[in-house]
């Protein structure tokens, strides 16, 4: 575990916004899919990236890697062609992108396959497929009695309609989606509850057009999917992820002004709602040519419904946490089932950082307060929550003793580098630990 001492300092200049590690994910698995070479520009190799390529690979994709000077990765990716098996056991490490996207994927085949993962990615909940491997025959067995994975399945699946819950998660609609153009006939998607992150299905659905895969989509609750398609290769390049960038419109929001590039306002990612959110609580964010530009505003707590943007949760609670009155986030009940109880872990750091924020049981009340304190906290092994101290850091009075801040490898490996880049202070510590 990695722990790092944070001085307070206010962060200020331009940035280069991360690429979105929703949209590689995708584009990576449909240049995997397609018969021929594709070429996926402007990829950040984090650890969940890492877990889709290496996936791809064991279903016969094959990818090349050229690093470029900004240390982004150009991905020359052949086609599985045919698709097939080439390592029996598909590890996914902590993502559950991959994981989720997968499954229906390794359905294509018959060989039997184990799928398996790290840390809570074996608790994550997988009841929308198990449901559908009983209705389609599918065989699957936990190898370990006592959680999900690692996950042994073998079967096909076949044409037809595909019932499935939308309010688990859309990455299981994602994975369907990826799966069933291939297959021998027409396929219906039917959603039985009301589909929530709507705009990751959105992305999804402009990555596969993309790549030549039609589907029909009918007012986000049933999709229509002709068989039979082909995935056609495609030179694509992964636009900005407003995830990742979300925190330091944040840095900005509270301290001083950012300028955060490579970020499409026209975006179909759900998080550019961070722009409107901020704005809303009384933020100063601008449009320039290519950037976004936000300067030092003083905020006001609001009701923020994070249904359909669950991962700006942590950054929210820190401008929350920092305006006036109350902020009050609810229907964020999913947020329990990520790389910690985000609900939970988000509620811990602030209050141990002088915070004060309120559990419920779909989200968070915080009452502003003038300033964090300092303190020492965890990441709880979650990406977003590490980040998320940091930035809480350009307004502590003290300095922040953060374990485990090694977590944003998951998804921005170079975040402590950018950190630092933007005026921000750290040193490593060496705790005996």
């Amino acid at each position: 575990m990695r722990t790092i001492e944070i001085t307070p300092r206010l962060l200020s200049g331009s940035l280069e916004i991360p690429p979105s590690k929703s949209v590689s994910h995708r584009a990576i698995i449909a240049a995997g899919l397609a018969k021929g070479e594709s070429v996926i520009s402007n990829v950040l190799m984090s650890q969940d990236m890492i877990a889709t390529c290496e996936a791809m690979v064991a279903l016969g994709a094959g990818i090349s890697y050229q690093k470029e000077l900004n240390g982004r990765f150009t991905l020359t990716i052949k086609g599985c062609d045919p698709l097939a098996l080439t390592s029996e056991t598909i590890q996914c490490n902590e993502s559950g992108s991959t994981l989720r996207f997968i499954i229906p994927i390794v359905l294509l085949q018959p060989k039997r396959a184990i799928i398996t993962g790290k840390g809570r990615l074996v608790t994550r909940p997988m009841k929308p497929y198990y449901d559908i491997f009983a209705e389609k025959g599918i065989q699957y067995e936990h190898l370990n009695k006592d959680q999900d994975l690692p996950l042994a399945v073998e079967g096909m699946l076949t044409p037809g309609v595909y019932q499935i819950d939308g309010g688990v998660s859309s990455q299981f609609i994602t994975g369907l989606l990826f799966a069933l153009p291939l297959l021998n006939g027409d396929s219906v998607i039917e959603l039985t509850s009301t589909l929530e992150s709507k705009p990751y299905i959105d992305i999804t659905l402009d990555v596969l057009k993309s790549f030549g895969i039609v589907i029909i989509n009918e007012n986000g609750q049933r999709f229509v999917i002709k068989g039979n398609q082909v995935y056609t290769p495609s030179n694509y390049q992964v636009e900005g992820d407003f995830s990742q960038g979300a925190f330091w419109l944040v840095a900005g929001t509270i301290g001083k002004q950012m300028d955060c590039c490579d970020l499409n306002v026209a975006s179909q990612q759900g998080d550019k709602v961070i722009v409107d959110i901020l704005k809303e609580m009384g933020g100063d964010i601008s449009i320039g040519a290519d950037k976004l530009i936000v300067k030092k505003a003083e905020t006001v707590g609001t009701i923020i419904d994070v249904s359909q943007c669950p991962d700006l949760v942590p950054i929210l609670a820190v401008v929350g946490s920092l305006s006036k009155g109350t902020t009050t986030i609810i229907n964020g009940e999913r947020l329990r089932f990520k790389e910690s109880d985000r609900l939970m872990a988000t509620a811990d750091v602030l209050n141990k950082l002088g915070g004060k924020v309120e559990e419920t049981a779909d989200g968070l009340v915080i009452h502003g307060v003038d300033r964090f304190t300092g303190g020492q906290v965890t990441s709880h092994n979650d990406h977003r929550i590490a980040m998320a101290v940091a930035i809480a850091s350009i307004c502590a009075t003290g300095k922040i003793i953060l374990d485990g801040a090694e977590a944003v490898n998951k998804s921005y490996p170079h975040f402590w580098e950018d950190f630092m880049v933007m005026g921000g202070e750290w040193i490593g510590l060496d705790l005996g630990k």
